[in-house]
């Protein structure tokens, strides 16, 4: 739906703005007001019409346009309707870009096509070039520029209907939760889709963006059962989508829930099933995150060989798009996997540096060419970029220090971890990090602190998902 021109004829000043094109139209093609008029109309009604001192009838701005050789459209907005298609086209060899190549290229691109709405007043392709902007500026892990792009495109269609913006809520989302904002990021997506189902708005596609998109923060905050009934609305909403990119996530978000409940096997088979539909769409970085997920799931059965091995294909893949913020998470649990198969000296050289791109007050320190020259990442993992991935790799540094003997360093990193996740909500990987730390203290003979640590762990354990978050959203209308 486009935005309401200056020119609405239902307006005065639309009115005004619609006769003052008429004028300009006839003096350039050197008409005068009775050949413009004739045969339905006279000389005078066109002499009143562009002064503004009536408001012409579709009929007779569709005889108009005729006369003019324009289109109907064209007369009353000002505005090409070829432009739109040409500008629809532009944004899809942009999406398609950003799907297969560099997120920067496609982030030129992107702009240039808003720069070129905004002139010829095209909303809704301006709202969709910033949508674009956001998710090129997620991969490279400028999260608060991402943030900036959606609230833009959401403000520029803050008086259409939900389904239009669901996009850029959803894009929100998801960079609130790469910050380590779980507890907001579901609040936006929960509020968004219980916005839709109580408006009777039951659109399929933009209901399978917002649950495929919760699935992610509900399970890093331990809320399992509401990822799981997140996975199985979006699977029932699947039959009525018939874009393929959404079904692919839909089939990457379900892996997660299933591997929650230990249904390995059937992770894998899901994860296979997106894969295929990436590679048919040849977008890269969600294949990417295909083989990272994959990796993982080797990685819980055990299977550290083909761990590694998906893993490091996910983590090249992400790095030749420098999709830096990605790339560093995945090198935290290629790290995991390293340790786990007793290279702790790889593992730790794999780690230190993701920590160390960051100065002591969380802004990265700058690179020469904005390269690492392994990973492709130009920053780190802070507080504001990655915090559960950042409290993972302190976390896997305090275990290769206790390993190695050094108490000291290990409980230092333990803390370090603790103050990140803390404020994410992430109540399994919090509760885990108080049982490393008070069994660190304990062996030490730190009774009274490793009581205050288990204390502290089994608060996070007790309720995750219950304590952290409101009630869940209400079920869709049947």
């Amino acid at each position: 739906m486009g935005e309401r021109s200056a020119g609405d004829v239902r307006t005065a000043d639309g009115a005004a703005e619609i006769g003052r094109r008429v004028l300009r139209l006839r003096t350039e093609r050197g008409l005068t007001q009775r050949q413009l008029a004739e045969p339905a109309y006279t000389a005078a009604y066109v002499s009143t019409l562009e002064s503004g001192k009536v408001r012409p009838s579709e009929a007779a701005l569709r005889h108009l346009a005729a006369r003019l050789g324009i289109s109907y459209e064209e007369l009353t907005t000002g505005r090409d309707p070829r432009d739109a298609v040409r500008l629809r086209a532009g944004l899809t060899d942009a999406r398609k870009t950003l799907a297969t190549g560099d997120a920067k290229d496609a982030a030129a691109l992107f702009e240039e096509l808003m720069a070129e709405a905004e002139r010829l007043g095209f909303r809704d392709e301006r709202a969709t070039a910033l949508v674009g902007l956001g998710d090129c500026a997620q991969e490279t892990g400028e999260l608060a520029a991402a943030r900036a792009h959606y609230e833009a495109a959401e403000q520029l269609l803050a008086d259409e209907p939900l389904p239009r913006r669901v996009p850029a809520i959803r894009g929100r989302a998801v960079a609130h939760f790469l910050s380590g904002e779980l507890r907001y990021s579901c609040y936006l997506l929960e509020s968004a889709i219980d916005e839709l189902n109580a408006s009777g708005l039951h659109d399929p596609n933009a209901l399978l963006l917002l649950y495929t998109a919760s699935i992610a923060p509900y399970m890093d905050m331990g809320a399992h059962a509401r990822a799981a009934r997140s996975a199985e609305l979006a699977l029932a909403l699947a039959p009525s989508v018939d874009d393929p990119g959404l079904i692919a996530r839909l089939h990457r978000g379900v892996a997660r829930t299933l591997i929650a409940e230990g249904r390995t096997a059937e992770a894998d088979a899901s994860l296979a099933k997106a894969q295929e539909l990436y590679e048919q769409l040849r977008i890269h970085t969600d294949l990417a995150h295909c083989h990272w997920m994959r990796g993982y799931v080797h990685a819980q059965d055990g299977n550290l060989e083909r761990a590694e091995r998906e893993l490091c294909v996910a983590r090249d893949m992400l790095a030749s798009k420098r999709a830096a913020l990605y790339v560093v998470q995945v090198e935290v649990e290629l790290a995991d996997v390293l340790r786990r198969r007793g290279r702790t000296a790889e593992a730790e050289a794999l780690l230190l540096p993701l920590l160390k791109r960051s100065t002591g007050d969380g802004e990265p320190e700058a690179e020469e060419d904005g390269a690492t020259g392994d990973g492709g990442a130009a920053s780190g993992l802070t507080a504001e970029t990655g915090a559960v991935h950042a409290g993972g790799a302190h976390r896997l540094l305090g275990l290769i220090a206790e390993e190695r003997g050094d108490a000291a360093t290990a409980e230092e990193h333990y803390r370090a971890a603790l103050s990140l996740l803390e404020r994410t909500g992430a109540a399994g990987d919090l509760a885990d990090l108080c049982r490393l730390l008070g069994d660190l203290l304990r062996r030490a003979g730190r009774a009274e602190a490793a009581m205050d640590a288990y204390r502290m762990g089994l608060g996070h354990r007790a309720a995750p998902g219950t304590t952290t978050l409101g009630p869940a959203p209400a079920e869709p209308p049947v």
